[in-house]
């Protein structure tokens, strides 16, 4: 590239591994036998570790709307979505084996071929492999709260992270988090309130009724069970 010529860039870059604080902590967790098999068995059917940018034509072979869950935990709600929305392709993301094993046998039961998973870290993946403006939506259910003050700064939803989002979905593009953290859900609201990129769907600017396509998970019934409320945000890509 000649010197002269300006060289690419990306405002929706995040930070390098060595700056950036990470939201989860990698842990082995217990697998069974049969997850550990499916992660065997079936990663080559499911499974996405291609280096080059994410082209969910190529990947799914069709054109539909993608769209990307975040932290899926066991994977039941992404398999539950992926069964009432076959004409939409889901990639889930997750970095623990467990989830991912459980989330390959559920595929493999219900016979659903719009859903891929890949393994690793979310923020990086976006920044760097999805195209921008090419995701219908982006969902985060229930990430992990961090709730010590001191660990807040882990809280996956800042405002580097909404810009993010904003940038990777397509104009009427959806964005979708749910928690069973008040205070997070706080927060949350206040970051995407002041992403330029992004406008509540809710005409007061609060919170949004649980969609009907967001089935209820273990995290939120263990949240109601606690005591806690649940909190859902949809906001759209201006």
């Amino acid at each position: 590239m000649p010197k002269d010529t300006p060289t690419p860039s990306n405002d929706n870059r995040q930070p390098t591994d060595r700056r950036r604080i990470r939201s989860y902590t990698l842990r082995q967790g217990r697998i069974t036998e049969s997850q550990r098999k499916a992660l065997e068995d079936l990663w080559p059917t499911f499974g996405l570790e291609t280096d080059q940018a994410f082209d969910a034509r190529a990947v799914f072979g069709r054109e539909a709307p993608t769209i990307v869950e975040i932290g899926f935990g066991n994977g039941e709600s992404l398999a539950r979505m992926a069964t009432d929305a076959p004409d939409t392709d889901f990639l889930g993301i997750e970095v623990h084996r467990p989830g991912i094993g459980h989330l390959l046998l559920r595929l493999r039961e219900a016979g659903l071929s719009n859903v891929r998973v890949y393994r690793g870290d979310a923020v990086e993946f976006l920044a760097n492999r999805v195209p921008d403006g090419g995701l219908s939506g982006i969902n985060l259910f229930f990430p992990d709260p961090w709730p010590k003050a001191r660990h807040h700064k882990r809280r996956i939803l800042n405002p580097d992270f909404a810009r993010l989002v904003a940038g990777k979905l397509k104009s009427g593009g959806i964005f979708h988090a749910a928690t069973d953290w008040e205070d997070y859900a706080r927060q949350m609201l206040e970051v995407l309130r002041d992403c330029s990129g992004l406008e509540n769907t809710q005409a007061d600017g609060g919170f949004a009724p649980r969609p009907a396509h967001r089935p209820p998970t273990k995290f939120e019934a263990r949240g109601e069970r606690l005591g806690h409320g649940v909190w859902d945000l949809v906001f759209v890509r201006r």
